[in-house]
Order: structure tokens, then sequence, then C-alpha cells
């Protein structure tokens, strides 16, 4: 009662109803008007005393304080949500078939196994079996022979670029591919570094163009969006200008090597590096699902060294149960049972699209680009619409799409006009079904 008693008096005051310096009546007149108790009054004017809106002058009463005064604000009617998108949405990866049978019962374990140690800290470069697991992941999937020491867990690969940007400084020139994921230049930009563009020919990253930059981040493995893979010549090539000059780093983001349906991965960039000047990262976004938030990056000897000097204050990012949950995930061999599956059900996947594009009516005009890896593709299509024409057409028809052009910074390269990104990761069966339909009509 003396919060409702507070609330109108508090009200009366703002609205002006109330005046400055109007004395209040007495505890006992206003229980005797109100019929509550002194304790009920007390509180309420406790509370206005406490907050400002009345001062108090002793043996005299109480005294409403000069606030000023507000007009109650109107009442809003919240707008009826908007009708769901129907279009079919070709722009984004989503999670498919994620583990949750297998991924529950083991957070039932680690529950069960752990209990309180959960709730205890962990080490700021994240928990040592995962650490682990994951060292002896990139062995055998990748050919990399990685210390547990040197790896990193953050929650989401920019966490980690942002370590990044503080270990290696402000003062270094960044370069990254052209075109490029967006996010990356963001995030540089964001942190305060100088980021360039460097043009793709048909091998990835031209080297020539790399002259002033300092640290260069690249994706060899499976380039978004083109889809190029870096071959060895070239990894060669940029290990060359690499190690020509002391303060030069690369970044080596491996962000779906898991998923190539045609043969193996080469060699990692890290792998060909004896010098310890190439950073590995990965993430399980892709593999895993994105609001897992799981990244990880292998430093070089030297560099981690360097961060536990100057930024070990960080405490690690990602929770405690389930960096353990992910741990076992690894070490009990669910997680390449799971790619093996994913691999499979990717490949179908994109095999499904590829035929809807070949068998619809234009097919004489689209060229099939980079399918072989990675959970997307070109199109080349030959028209004369122009890209944003190419969109709005396909918009109509609810096919949501991106080109190749919309991920360029600057001038675009002609070989890269008209050619959509498909990806096609995120479509469910009932997607696909209207995506084989809406290409059989178009015109």
């Amino acid at each position: 009662m003396y919060e409702a008693l507070y609330r109108c008096i508090r009200a009366d005051i703002l609205s002006g109803r109330l005046a400055p310096n109007q004395k209040l009546p007495s505890k006992r007149a206003l229980c005797a008007n109100l019929k509550v108790s002194k304790i009920t009054v007390e509180g309420a004017y406790s509370q206005l005393l406490s907050e400002g809106y009345i001062r108090s002058r002793e043996k005299v009463g109480y005294f409403v304080e000069a606030v000023e005064r507000t007009e109650p604000k109107p009442i809003c009617h919240s707008q009826p949500p908007e009708a769901p998108d129907t279009s079919l949405d070709l722009t984004g990866n989503g999670p498919v078939r994620f583990p949750f049978s297998v991924w529950s019962k083991l957070q039932r374990q680690v529950l069960l196994d752990l209990g309180e140690q959960l709730l205890l800290p962990l080490h700021n470069q994240g928990l040592w079996e995962l650490r682990q697991a994951i060292a002896v992941h990139l062995t055998a999937f990748r050919g990399m022979h990685v210390d547990p020491q040197n790896i990193l867990i953050g929650a989401g690969t920019d966490f980690l670029y942002n370590l990044l940007i503080q270990l290696l400084g402000r003062d270094k020139l960044y370069a990254a591919e052209e075109p490029g994921y967006d996010k990356i230049r963001k995030i540089y930009a964001a942190g305060g570094v100088s980021c360039i563009g460097v043009p793709l020919d048909e091998q990835g990253v031209q080297i020539p163009c790399l002259s002033q930059a300092q640290v260069l981040h690249i994706s060899p493995a499976h380039h978004f969006p083109t889809g190029l893979v870096t071959p060895l010549s070239r990894r060669l090539e940029l290990l060359n200008w690499l190690w020509a000059q002391p303060d030069r780093w690369i970044i080596e983001d491996d962000y779906d090597s898991e998923f190539r349906f045609s043969s193996h991965p080469l060699p990692t960039m890290y792998s060909l590096d004896p010098r310890g000047r190439v950073i590995y990262m990965n993430t399980f976004s892709k593999t895993l699902a994105p609001s897992i938030r799981i990244s990880y990056m292998v430093l070089p000897g030297d560099l981690m060294e360097q961060f536990r000097q100057q930024l070990s204050f960080y405490s690690c990012t990602v929770s405690s149960f389930e960096q353990h949950t992910l741990a076992r995930f690894l070490s009990q061999g669910h997680f390449e049972k799971h790619i093996n599956r994913m691999r499979k059900f990717y490949k179908t996947r994109r095999n499904r699209v590829l035929n809807a594009i070949q068998s619809c009516p234009l097919a004489s005009r689209l060229t099939i680009l980079e399918e072989n890896a990675g959970l997307h593709f070109l199109v080349k299509v030959n028209t004369r619409l122009s890209d944003q024409e190419l969109q709005d057409r396909l918009s109509q028809d609810q096919i949501r799409i991106r080109t190749l052009s919309s991920y360029y910074h600057g001038p675009l390269a002609k070989e890269h006009t008209h050619c959509l990104i498909v990806n096609y990761s995120g479509l469910t069966d009932q997607q696909l079904e209207q995506l084989e339909e809406k290409l059989q009509q178009l015109q």
C-alpha cells in the first residue's frame, strides 16, 4: 500500500497538481483521511524523501520540492507483426540436422560427472581438454601438428579478430580479399586499423598488390564469396612474400574446409610455414550451428607468449559447460561421424540444386562455377540486365539472392559481373521443392 501511495503522490508532483513548496498533510491527518496505518504513510513519505521529491522541516512538516515537470507519456499501441517473409533465401547458411540427441546426452553426462566444477573459472585460453581434442582433430583432418598450449578458444571469430588487432598492433596495414566477406573489413575498421582490399585472379590474391601490407587475411581453402581454392603454387608465393619482411603476418581463415566433395583439402598455410608467421583460425559455426559460438585460433609460439604477457587479463568467453560438451563430442568420435554425415547430406542437397538449375528453361544461359567445395557456388548468367536488375528480377519471383558484385568495395572485375551466389545449406526440404518449381517457371 505504501508503494501505491508513493506513486500517487509522485504523479501529482510531476504533473503539477502539487506545486513546489506546497505543504503536504501531516502523517496523522493523511492516515485519518485515507484510513490507512501510520506505517503506510511513513513508508510513502520516506521513499519520496529519499528520491528528492519532497523535503522535511523539523517540527514543521513535509514540503514539495521543485522538480522538473513531465508530461505523461502517450500509450503506444504496438503494430501487428508483419507477415513473415515467404521468399526463398539463398543469401546465407543455416543450421541443418544438429546432433541434438548426442549433444543432449553428453550434456547430461557433463552435469553428472562434473557438477559444481562447472562453476569454476576456466583458463583464459580455454578448457585444456577441448584444446587437446582440437589439436588431435587438426592432426587427423588437416595434417597439422599443433601444441594445445598454442590454441586459444573464443566466443566467435569476431572476438578473436579483436584480440589479434591488439596483438599485432593498430599501426600495421591490413589487407583482405576483394571481393570478400563484408564483416571482416567492418571488424578491422571498428578496431581502429587500416584495411585495404586486394584483388583476386584465378588463383587467389594478387601478390604484387600486397607491397604495402603487413597483415594479410585470407581464406585459401575456400574463398567467400568467389569459391576459389588457392593452389599450392600461389600459397608458396604468398609464404615468400610473408618471409620477405620480419613484421608480416598471414591470418588463415579455414572457416569451411570440412566440406569438400571431390577431393581432400590442400595443406594449410600454417602447415607450410616453418617460421611461425601464419595464424590459423577456424570455427564450429559451420559444422555445428552458428549459435554454438565456439571458435579457435592457433597462434605461433612467440605470438602466444606475447598474448600471455600482454593480454592474459582477458577471461575465456565460452562457458565451461559448452566447452566440456564439445570436448567430449570431439574426443569420442561424434564430430567425425557428424561431419561425414553432413558432407554426404550437403552433397546430395547441392546436387539437387544443381540439377534444378541445369534443367530449368534458362539453363543454356547459366554457367555453374566453383561447386566442388563449401556450402555455396556461383552461377554466371548471360544477360543484358545489370546485377541489381537481375537481383530485383529474382526477388519478384520470391528468390532472395546476392550477386558477386555486392561484395566489392572497389572497382568490379569484369569477369565477376552477372554472378549469382547460391547458398543452399539453409533450405528445408519444402523450400527445395519450392525452389525447383520456381526455377522451372523462370522465363
